[in-house]
C-alpha cells in the first residue's frame, strides 16, 4: 500500500483528486494540504510514501524544492505540468520523482506515483531523450577544459598562484597589481567556475593540468570539507 499526500492550492482539486484516488487498489491518501507550511507539517506528522504536488507552472517549483529542503528524501511527484520540455526540466532540476501532464488519467497518476513509491521515475522517451542531453550539456558546462576556456590569461594565471596556496596579498606583490584588482579576479574566476571557495578553485586548476577524474573529485570532496 503507497502513502500518498496531496498537496495543491485549491481545496476542490486537492480533495476531488484524494476522492478518486482513494477508489484505487494499492493506494492509501493520508491526507491533503495547501502551501509550503502545511504541507512540511502533513509529511512529518503523516509519514506519507509520495507527495502529489500541484505545479501548474515552472515558477511553481520553489515549491518541490523547499519541500525536499524541510523533508529530505521525500519523494514527489508533480502533477499538472504542461507538456513542455520547459517545465519539465524544471520539474526534474527541482528534483521531482515524476510528472504528470495535464492531460493525463488517473491511471497515469496512478503509475507514476507507484513509479515514485520503488524509487523509479516514470517518464516518456521523449523526456528520457531530453533528460539524457541535459546531463550531457551539464556534463560539458562542469569538464575542467571547458571551464578553463573561459578564463581570461590574467585569471589563469591568478588561478595557478592560488593553486599555489598564495593569498589575495601575496598574488597582488607577486603580480605587482592593486589588491582590489586581485580581489575582482578572483571574485570572477569562483564566478566562471561555479563554486564558492579558493580550494575549489585550485581543485580544477589541478583537473585542467591533466588529473583524472578521480582525483578531482578528492579534490572536490576535500575543499567542500
Amino acid at each position: 500500500m503507497v502513502r500518498v499526500l496531496i498537496a495543491a492550492e485549491i481545496r476542490l482539486y486537492r480533495e476531488g483528486l484524494a476522492a478518486m484516488l482513494c477508489q484505487e487498489p494499492g493506494i492509501q491518501v493520508v491526507g491533503t494540504a495547501a502551501g509550503a507550511d502545511d504541507t512540511v507539517r502533513a509529511l512529518r506528522a503523516l509519514a506519507a510514501d509520495v507527495v502529489l504536488v500541484d505545479l501548474p507552472s515552472p515558477e511553481n517549483s520553489w515549491l518541490v524544492r523547499a519541500l525536499a529542503a524541510a523533508v529530505p528524501g521525500t519523494r514527489m511527484v508533480a502533477l499538472s505540468v504542461p507538456d513542455a520540455e520547459r517545465e519539465l526540466l524544471a520539474c526534474a532540476e527541482a528534483g521531482v520523482a515524476g510528472y504528470v501532464t495535464r492531460d493525463a488519467s488517473v491511471e497515469d497518476v496512478v503509475a507514476a506515483v507507484e513509479a515514485a513509491a520503488r524509487g523509479e521515475v516514470l517518464c516518456s522517451p521523449r523526456m528520457a531523450a531530453t533528460l539524457f542531453q541535459r546531463v550531457a550539456t551539464l556534463a560539458l558546462e562542469r569538464s575542467p577544459a571547458s571551464i578553463e576556456s573561459r578564463l581570461t590569461q590574467r585569471e589563469l594565471e591568478i588561478l595557478d598562484l592560488i593553486d599555489q596556496g598564495m593569498s589575495n596579498k601575496e598574488i597582488a606583490r607577486h603580480l605587482t597589481i592593486e589588491l582590489s584588482t586581485v580581489k575582482n579576479h578572483v571574485h570572477n574566476i569562483l564566478e566562471k567556475l561555479q563554486v564558492t571557495r579558493r580550494a575549489e578553485a585550485a581543485a580544477w586548476a589541478r583537473a585542467a593540468r591533466g588529473s583524472d577524474r578521480r582525483s578531482l573529485e578528492l579534490d572536490l570532496t576535500a575543499a567542500r570539507n
